[in-house]
């Protein structure tokens, strides 16, 4: 239970302003925590009763500037397009803190709070939340994506600590790399499975069958980079120089999935420095995949075609 972060900083009254996926996990967990959650509002009300239900001595708002006049620190858990039109329609007090949970936007959208005297901050979640249960299962344990002025920021690393999380400052302008780094570990990898599953229908079997023979080659693969780490936890052909596999494999795929074997072809590309840095391959192997993988048949064929013309 969080109760201070010293003797002269008390913890302060917490209200919700969005009561979807992140601010329902986010109100669930810190109020376990201690964190007084007074108050939501949000665009559906519906949504915000059922955030308030699920909080002990939460109440839910008709209007938004009722949770901004109730609480010592605000949660802008709206959609990330939504939070710059939120924020500028509310009057805030000097001293209050005004937080929040895009990935990607800086603390300019909330420049309006800060304006009205309000110190702004952001609190982002590096986790994936399919739904509000998951959201709330996945939560404990994540890495948090801080940004805010010092004193602010004290209080946001306290609440990571408190959820059981670590946490990263980030400084102006590292939001979009940050999030784009989550996109790639995250939101692509789901996107590589659905390749993945597409090729083993060419051999008859469904996504749903694919899919579980896959998931324990992906589970071994997340084991490995988190015990192994990278880049010796690269395994494969790519890491093997095994030059003749990876032209089975885009023969294959020439014929029948060429739309999957460009992703194949550029994924491969950016595999070899793993492997050379692995040091299970030379720098005259690596130039040998570099070739194979940037040269694709259509290109062969319109070689040819023009040199017989």
């Amino acid at each position: 239970m969080v109760k201070k972060r010293n003797e002269e900083h008390t913890v302060p009254k917490i209200g919700f302003i969005g009561a979807g996926v992140v601010g329902t996990a986010l109100a669930v967990r810190l109020s376990e925590k201690g964190y007084p959650v007074v108050a939501v509002a949000s665009r559906s009300k519906s949504s915000a009763d059922k955030l308030a239900k699920a909080v002990t001595e939460c109440r839910a708002y008709e209007s938004k500037q009722s949770v901004v006049d109730i609480s010592d620190l605000v949660f802008v858990t709206t959609p990330d397009d939504d939070v710059s039109d939120v924020v500028p329609e509310l009057t805030w007090r000097p001293g209050q803190a005004v937080i929040h949970c895009s990935g990607v936007d800086s603390l300019d959208v909330l420049q309006k709070a800060k304006d009205d005297g309000a110190r702004v901050g952001g609190f982002h979640p590096l986790q994936t939340f399919a739904n509000v249960s998951k959201a709330i299962e996945n939560l404990p344990g994540s890495t948090f994506a801080l940004e805010a002025e010092e004193s602010l920021l004290n209080t946001l690393k306290t609440m990571a600590e408190a959820l059981e999380g670590k946490y990263v400052v980030l400084g102006l302008g590292d939001k979009p790399l940050y999030h784009a780094a989550a996109v790639i570990a995250c939101n692509y990898t789901v996107t590589l499975m659905k390749m993945a599953t597409d090729l083993w229908k060419a051999f008859g079997v469904s996504p749903d069958e694919a899919t579980k023979a896959l998931l324990p080659l992906l589970r071994g693969t997340i084991n490995n980079i988190e015990n192994v780490g990278l880049p010796d936890c690269l395994t494969g052909p790519i890491a093997r120089g095994d030059i003749g596999t990876v032209m089975k494999h885009l023969e294959a795929m020439e014929e029948k999935a060429p739309e999957i074997a460009r992703t194949y072809r550029e994924m491969g590309l950016q595999t070899i420095p793993v492997a050379l840095n692995k040091g299970k391959i030379d720098v005259a192997r690596a130039e040998e995949l570099r070739l194979l993988l940037t040269e694709s048949k259509i290109e062969a064929k319109t070689e040819a075609y023009t040199e017989v013309l």
